[in-house]
């Protein structure tokens, strides 16, 4: 099934989820360096990707939405779509509490915040590897043949019908 969000002939949520998965990602990079020097600028830069982050998230889930609406009901694309996403917005919402702990402190994460954060990556990945799943495996959004009932990678078995 083919991407119904295209820009230029690519699917635009595949363009736009890097923005968000990369910023949230180098926001508990920065965390875990100030945790290692102290640095001053740490905290600040991870206040300010958990920010962008957190709009290009919601921005790239606007695409993904269109995209899973336009799935098959009862494929099981479908059921990994609305995993992926359900993921994704409780990753933001992680995100979103860290950056939010980290307010009233000059930015300094909390251990609390750190915790949200650290969580927001954990959980990220495993949506992450959803997604890719999606369009690796059941060619999701890039392949207008797609077979959206494809059994598992983990499987070891064959992605064709």
């Amino acid at each position: 099934m083919d991407s119904k969000a295209k820009a230029l002939g690519h699917p635009v949520h595949p363009m736009l989820i890097v923005f968000p998965l990369g910023l949230l990602v180098t926001a508990a990079i920065f965390d875990i360096l100030h945790l290692i020097t102290n640095g001053s600028g740490f905290p600040l830069a991870a206040g300010y990707a958990i920010a962008a982050g957190l709009i290009g998230g919601v921005v790239a889930g606007v695409f993904g939405l269109i995209d899973w609406v336009a799935i098959p009901a009862g494929s099981r694309a479908k059921r990994i779509g609305a995993l992926h996403g359900i993921g994704n917005v409780l990753v933001l919402l992680l995100f979103a509490g860290s950056w939010w702990l980290r307010t009233g402190t000059d930015w300094v994460p909390t251990v609390p915040a750190l915790i949200l954060s650290f969580a927001g990556v954990a959980l990220g990945a495993a949506s992450g590897w959803m997604g890719g799943e999606l369009v690796d495996r059941l060619g999701v959004g890039v392949d207008e043949g797609a077979n959206v009932n494809a059994p598992s990678s983990l499987s070891g078995g064959p992605a064709t019908r």
